[in-house]
Formats: C-alpha cells, sequence, structure tokens
C-alpha cells in the first residue's frame, strides 16, 4: 500500500483551494480506490494505486474541481476491478460515475482488430466528454502519466502507444488549448517512437545551448533596455523550442537541426491587451519585424482560445528572433486550455472562451459521430479535423470562420450548415465568382451560393478536407437510394456513348446481356447503380459496350472468359488491362491508363516519357488507382553501373535471386575499359519488393549507381 504522505501531499495541494468538506471527500475516495485496487500491482512492480494518485495530482495542479480529482482517483476501477458503476454513484454521486465510466476502456466487447477497438473506444470517449467535458482532462492526464512511466513496457507496445499518442491525443490537447500537456505529450512519444532520433537531438541541444547563452543574454538586455526607454513593463523571458517540433520542423521542411534551433525564442508577460501591442510597437523600433510574419491572435483567436500577439524579428547576428506577447490571463488559456474555465472561472465565461469554443468543436464531432457508418470512420474523420493549421475568412456579414488549411469553399458551406453543404453550387470569393473547389486562404470574403435541388456530388470527396464535410457527403451517398443512383448511372452512361452516336436504347439487348456476362453483373440495373454510386467507370463501361457491336470503332476490346487475369486496376472488371514495356509500372506507382485499339486499357507509368506522345488524345487517358492488396508478379526495370570485374554480374544475380526476384532479361553494355553498364528486367512484388532489392544491390562492393528505369 502506498504510504499516507502521497495522498497527504495531493491533500495539502487541493486545499489551497478547495473547502475542507470537498478535500475530505478526495481522502476517501482515495481510500475507496486502495480497497478495490488492493493487490493490484503496474508492470513496474509498484501498487497500482499509485497511477490514479498521480493522475490526481496532475489535475489538482490544475486547480480541477474536487469532482474531477474523485474521478481521477476512480478512472480505473470500473475497467480493472469487479466494482459496478452503481456503486461509485451511490458513493460519491451520477456525476463523478459518469466521467469514470467515460474513460473507462470497452473492455467487455470482442473487437476483431486493435485499430476497430481504438476506435470504438475513442467514439466513447467523445460521446462521454459531450455530456462532460471534465472527461476528457482526466484521459489526458491518465495518458501523460502512463507516457512518463513508459520505460517497463516492451518495446513494440510502447510504439503502439507512442504512435496512438501523437495521432489523437496530441491533436485532442491542442484543439482544447491545453499547451503545456501537449507539448510534454510530444516529446514523450516522440522518445517512445523514434528512441535513437530523440537521444541524438537531446545531446545536439544539450552542446548548442551553452554557444547560445551569451547571445541570448544579450539579446534580452537589449529588449530590456529598449522597454525601459519606452516606460513599458512586461515579464520577459527565453522560451526553449521542444524536441518534438524540432524534430518535425527538420523532417518536413528539410532543415538542419541548426537552421531550426537558431531561432531565438521569447515571450514578454504583460498586465493589459493595450501593452501588448504598446510593446509589439517597441521591439518593431528595437528589432526590423520580417514582412508577412505577424500574427495577430488577440484581435482573431485560435479556435481553441488562444490569444497572443506573434511577430518575427531580424535581430543582431543575423539570426531571426521570434517574439509571443500576451497578458497574464491569455498565457493561462495558452498553457492550461479548457482547465483555465476552472483555474479562473470569472474570467473564463464569455462567448469567446476556450470552454466555449470545445464545446462547440465537440457539437461538431457528434454530428460526425452520427454521420459515420462505423467506429473507425468517425476516427478517420476526427484526426483529419484536428490539424492545427487554420485559415480564417469572413462571411459577408463579417463574421469569421475557422477552418483548417487548404479547406473549400464547401468545406465552410458545410462549416456554417448542413443544409447549405448539401445545396451550394459555387461562391463568390471577395466578390469574384469561384469554383466550389477553390482552397480558401485567410482574410477572404466567401458568400456562399446555393440552389434548391442541389445535391451532394461525389467528385468533392476528392478535395474537401474536414471531417464533417467527409463525413456529410459520404452519408449522403450511402443513402442515395437505389432509384436515385440507377437514374444518374443511366445518365452517366447515356452520356459517354452520345460520343458514339450510340445509347443504351440504340443499343441490341443482347449484346447488353453478353457484356454483362463478362463482367460478371447480374443484370442492367446493376451495373447502372455500380456507376450511379462510383463504383464503375462510366468511360470504360461505354467503351466496352461498344466494342460488342458489328463494326465496332473502339479503343476497346472485350474480355472474354478464357481471358480473365486477376484484377490489379480498380473499376475495371471485365475490361482487358495490359501493361508496357516502356515504363514497367508496379504497385505502388502513380499511373494513368491509356485506352488502346486491341491491347484494351494500357496502364503506363505517370512518368513516363510515351505519356506525352499522347498528350492530344485526352479523351483517351483516364485516372485510374491500383486494386488494394494485391497479389501478382510485375516487370521492373533497374540500371545499374558496376566496375568492370569478374564475377560482378553473378553476384549482382544472386544478391537479386536471395531477395525472392526472378530475373526475365539481362543486357549488358561496356561503358568504357573501366565501367560496364547492366540494364535488367525484375520480377517483384511492389515497389517495397523492388526497394528492397535496390537497396542490397547499392551494398555490393563496385557498383557505384543503382536507378530504376521508367
Amino acid at each position: 500500500m502506498v504510504n499516507l504522505f502521497q495522498i497527504d501531499d495531493l491533500c495539502d495541494l487541493a486545499n489551497t483551494y478547495l473547502p475542507q468538506q470537498q478535500v475530505d471527500e478526495i481522502r476517501r475516495a482515495y481510500e475507496f480506490g486502495a480497497i478495490a485496487h488492493e493487490g493490484q500491482v503496474r508492470r513496474s512492480g509498484e501498487p497500482y494505486i499509485y497511477h490514479p494518485l498521480t493522475v490526481t495530482y496532475i489535475l489538482a495542479e490544475m486547480h480541477m474541481d474536487y469532482q474531477t480529482l474523485i474521478a481521477a482517483l476512480l478512472h480505473d476501477v470500473i475497467e480493472d476491478t469487479p466494482t459496478a458503476k452503481d456503486k461509485i454513484s451511490q458513493e460519491f454521486g451520477q456525476e463523478v460515475a459518469d466521467i469514470v465510466d467515460g474513460v473507462s476502456k470497452l473492455t467487455q466487447m470482442d473487437f476483431g482488430t486493435y485499430a476497430e477497438a481504438q476506435a470504438q473506444n475513442f467514439r466513447k470517449m467523445i460521446m462521454a466528454m459531450a455530456n462532460d467535458i471534465r472527461v476528457i482532462l482526466v484521459k489526458l492526464a491518465d495518458r501523460l502519466h502512463n507516457m512518463r512511466t513508459m520505460g517497463s513496457m516492451p518495446m513494440e507496445k510502447r510504439r503502439l502507444k507512442a504512435r496512438e499518442t501523437l495521432d489523437i491525443y496530441v491533436p485532442i490537447a491542442q484543439r482544447l488549448g491545453m499547451n503545456s500537456i501537449r507539448l510534454e505529450l510530444e516529446d514523450l512519444g516522440f522518445a517512445s517512437l523514434y528512441p535513437m532520433r530523440y537521444r541524438i537531438l537531446s545531446e545536439e541541444i544539450k552542446k548548442a545551448r551553452g554557444h547560445r547563452k551569451e547571445v541570448v543574454n544579450k539579446m534580452k538586455t537589449s529588449i530590456k533596455r529598449r522597454l525601459r526607454q519606452d516606460k513599458l513593463s512586461g515579464q520577459l523571458s527565453g522560451r526553449e523550442k521542444h524536441l518534438y517540433s524540432i524534430y518535425m520542423k527538420m523532417r518536413d521542411k528539410g532543415l538542419s537541426f541548426h537552421e531550426v534551433y537558431d531561432v531565438y525564442a521569447f515571450r514578454v508577460i504583460v498586465e493589459s491587451v493595450d501593452m501588448c501591442y504598446r510593446i509589439l510597437g517597441s521591439v518593431h523600433n528595437l528589432y526590423k519585424p520580417v514582412p508577412g510574419k505577424f500574427k495577430d491572435y488577440i484581435a482573431i483567436p485560435k479556435s481553441n482560445g488562444y490569444q497572443s500577439l506573434h511577430t518575427i524579428l531580424f535581430g543582431p547576428y543575423g539570426v531571426p528572433i521570434e517574439v509571443q506577447i500576451r497578458t497574464r490571463e491569455m498565457n493561462a488559456v495558452a498553457e492550461a486550455g479548457i482547465a483555465a474555465h476552472w483555474l479562473y472561472k470569472t474570467e473564463y465565461t464569455g462567448s469567446d472562451s476556450a470552454h466555449k469554443r470545445a464545446r462547440d468543436w465537440l457539437r461538431g464531432v457528434l454530428e460526425m459521430q452520427k454521420q459515420a457508418g462505423n467506429p473507425e470512420e468517425f476516427l478517420e474523420h476526427v484526426k483529419v479535423d484536428l490539424f492545427p493549421d487554420e485559415v480564417y475568412v469572413f462571411t459577408p456579414k463579417g463574421t469569421i470562420m475557422v477552418l483548417p488549411k487548404n479547406a473549400t469553399v464547401i468545406d465552410l458551406a458545410y462549416a456554417v450548415h448542413t443544409d447549405i453543404g448539401d445545396s451550394c453550387v459555387a461562391a463568390r470569393v471577395d466578390k469574384q465568382l469561384s469554383p466550389l473547389s477553390m482552397r480558401l486562404k485567410t482574410g477572404q470574403t466567401v458568400e456562399i451560393i446555393t440552389a434548391p435541388g442541389a445535391k451532394p456530388n461525389p467528385a468533392w470527396l476528392n478535395y474537401v478536407v474536414t471531417g464533417k464535410a467527409r463525413s456529410h457527403i459520404r452519408h449522403f451517398l450511402k443513402n442515395l437510394q437505389s432509384d436515385e443512383a440507377k437514374t444518374l448511372g443511366k445518365r452517366m452512361l447515356n452520356r459517354q456513348l452520345e460520343a458514339y452516336s450510340e445509347s443504351l436504347e440504340t443499343i441490341d439487348s443482347k449484346i447488353i446481356e453478353r457484356a454483362l456476362e463478362e463482367m460478371n453483373i447480374p443484370d442492367l440495373d446493376h451495373l447502372l447503380v455500380d456507376i450511379g454510386l462510383g463504383q464503375r467507370i462510366g468511360s470504360l463501361v461505354a467503351k466496352h459496350l461498344l466494342s460488342h457491336l458489328p463494326n465496332a470503332n473502339v479503343n476497346v476490346v472485350p474480355m472474354h472468359k478464357t481471358d480473365k487475369i486477376p484484377l490489379y486496376i480498380k473499376g475495371t472488371e471485365g475490361m482487358v488491362v495490359s501493361f508496357p514495356k516502356c515504363c514497367h509500372p508496379i504497385p505502388g506507382d502513380k499511373i494513368l491508363g491509356y485506352v488502346s485499339a486491341g491491347k484494351g486499357l494500357v496502364i503506363h507509368h505517370h512518368d513516363c516519357k510515351n505519356v506525352g506522345e499522347y498528350k492530344d488524345q485526352p479523351e483517351n487517358w483516364l485516372d485510374v488507382e491500383w486494386e488494394k492488396d494485391i497479389e501478382g508478379e510485375f516487370s521492373a526495370g533497374v540500371r545499374i553501373e558496376v566496375i568492370n570485374t569478374r564475377g560482378a554480374l553473378a553476384t549482382i544475380a544472386s544478391t537479386i535471386s536471395d531477395q525472392g526476384a526472378n530475373i526475365g532479361n539481362v543486357e549488358v553494355k561496356e561503358q568504357d575499359n573501366r565501367y560496364v553498364v547492366m540494364n535488367f528486367i525484375v520480377i517483384v512484388e511492389d515497389r517495397h519488393h523492388l526497394a528492397e532489392i535496390l537497396r542490397r544491390i547499392r551494398n555490393i562492393k563496385h557498383v557505384t549507381r543503382v536507378t530504376r528505369t521508367k
């Protein structure tokens, strides 16, 4: 049993802001939990009650109310002990029981996969959050302590939890404005997922910190002196960049460590909004601002309630200086997010509070949940919706709408209202008529144009970015009545047939029946529904039907029963599919389809040199995709430059064979007296298989260059 000093430590902290009666209830909850978990130990060997006690202490540091602290002490009781929700409700009230139940995982259900279990648990947690936002606060504190104590877990499970943390819990903490928890979760997740990269970066930061100290001190002195001269007051501090932030900038922007780390960051905390802008003017007079790098999140707060002024300056020594300026209250919200609702209850109850914004976001998430077909689809929508990069646009009435980066007019329409999204047909962006697919930019004014009877278009799914828009469009398509899909499919197919002066009505029914049999489709209605729902390519089906006509002059051939091959390309059931020798496309490559007389649909690599020759025949080109889980063998061209030594060809051939690949052909050309070029045709399964072969060949002595030929 954990000694009383730890529960006393928690009670001492709670006593600083809660009445004694509530602190006594917290102690009683601890004793209740300790009895329920008696005999249980964590993987590290310590008594299990230590975990909920630490989780509760994290929340007490945020000054959470006593019901949240009690729920945190009991958050694993339903999941890990025989104690039922009703018992908690009797002892500590329904609110506490609901929070505990919301945090508990779905342990009673049997899931097929880890992804399914993760998605279902996430859906339950979101539903519970909608009833009581404190559920996610307990869950984030729970995850934070678990990440702090990952050392005793096996590496595979550690990586799994780290990926889940970075994919789900970090974005939620970001969305709820809980910056301090987010940053710690990011660094802990990074350490578990990429331990080697984490260690190397940590060592580099320690080395660089000593060199920076003198520069930082000189800059701080300069800024403080200027503020004194302008008779302005503020608390100035240097701001250390976090490891994960440095790593992501290096990875995403292709920068070296020193290019990222040599940005010097400072924060100024002041007493009033007026002082924020006065200090901004002062630092802009001291160092010149970098054009386009000023952000005013005070006038237009982020969607999670974050407010601050951000500016980047040309500093001394030729290095950039990042300065953030905010009030004490803004700083509290920036660090604690929705937890500031409890920490500063009186100041944060207005319409723009982080707490209200979190509830607004949750309402949108719940709407998505109703539209999603299954938990995994719901989780996919929410992940999309959690991206932190934002765009701010205005409605014609001046309302500010916050959308993710790269959001389109359609995303905005659905953000305003589902009915507007469903019936939108165009938009005016800054008074100019614009297409629905237009990517919006901060500062634009957007007016949505709707039409009665208009409906979502399946093509919208290709460019919408918000989870809400995607879920509503998918929901509409799923619920499209069969007769509507059939009507749409018939219209789409006839439109393709019209190009050849034909229609379904003019083609003999026996010809249609024969084509349907080859495509393994029971009747014409099923075919039309498939086309209407986007499951088959209308143009391919049209050309397949036309190829059966007497004296057909259409660039496609029918596929007879004796010609059947595995289905490699989506939507090509009943079509001849062939792969050319010019570029040797393999699964995983970006591809295009060319409809060719006598060869059917010929699949070319997107970068194939022959693609350019057919640019004047766009009607014969199709955007196509590989089927999932393809099993087959594909030819790939490999060019190898090697120093002319005895046995080189045998060594390379043996290496290819060792990787489970066959050699279709080999051609050896002597480049000069020293170098030889070998051109292989290698039979592989996909891009990963080919990449492994190329990697092994590069490691062979005397091989100077290896490239794939397209």
